[in-house]
C-alpha cells in the first residue's frame, strides 16, 4: 500500500494519508474507520462494458453507511 501511494505523498505532501490494514468484514471495517476520516477513498474493480457502470456490493454499501465523503476509485485498465 505505501508503495502505491508514495508518489501521491511527493506530489501532496501536505495531505496526510494513512494506510490501515485490519481484519473483518470490508464494509464494517471501513464504515468505523471513516467517523475519523476527512474523505475515504476505495477501489473498484472496473469491470468494462454495461457492468462496469455498476459499483460492487462494497464500494455501494461503504457509500451508504460511511461517516465522510467516499471517493470510489477505478483502477487503470490493463
Amino acid at each position: 500500500m505505501a508503495e502505491a501511494v508514495s508518489a501521491r505523498r511527493e506530489r501532496w505532501p501536505r495531505v496526510r494519508v494513512e494506510e490501515v490494514a485490519q481484519q473483518g468484514h470490508p464494509v464494517q471495517v471501513l464504515s468505523e474507520l471513516s467517523q475519523d476520516c476527512d474523505l475515504l477513498a476505495v477501489g473498484t474493480r472496473g469491470l468494462g462494458g454495461f457492468a462496469g457502470l455498476l459499483l460492487g456490493s462494497v464500494s455501494r454499501n461503504v457509500i451508504s453507511y460511511s461517516r465522510c465523503p467516499v471517493a470510489v476509485v477505478r483502477g487503470r485498465q490493463e
